[in-house]
């Protein structure tokens, strides 16, 4: 299973920025996806998840209401919009992957490469 994550860059404080990640490869018939942040001198975090439907869906506390994950089974993509970005969301952001037909926030077992997302104030 391979990941490709894209989309990031530098934007202002309170801009939009749209990631996107293809998955491609042997990939199992239903799979959970989702995307993680790690800033500098920082653990890794889960912000947000979507299950193989799209109908189940989990935010972190601190991206409730400006992010909004999606996903597109067609074309193998899911997406995080991220509105009303802060400073404090500059990170590197992954997506990863994890056979699974329900929400998952833990075992994701397949990483992409990182785009990074820079936030100026």
């Amino acid at each position: 299973v391979q990941l490709q994550a894209s989309g990031g860059g530098l934007v202002q404080a309170g801009g939009s920025l749209r990631l996107a990640c293809v998955v491609s490869g042997r990939t199992a018939s239903t799979y959970a996806t989702g995307w993680f942040r790690q800033a500098p001198g920082n653990e890794r975090s889960l912000v947000a998840a979507i299950n193989w439907s799209g109908r189940s869906t989990y935010y972190a506390d601190s991206v409730k209401g400006r992010f909004t994950i999606s996903r597109d089974n067609a074309k193998n993509t899911v997406y995080l919009q991220m509105n009303s970005l802060k400073p404090e969301d500059t990170a590197l952001y992954y997506c990863a992957y994890r056979a699974s037909v329900t929400l998952a926030t833990t075992g994701y077992n397949y990483w992409g490469q990182g785009t990074q997302v820079t936030v100026s104030s």
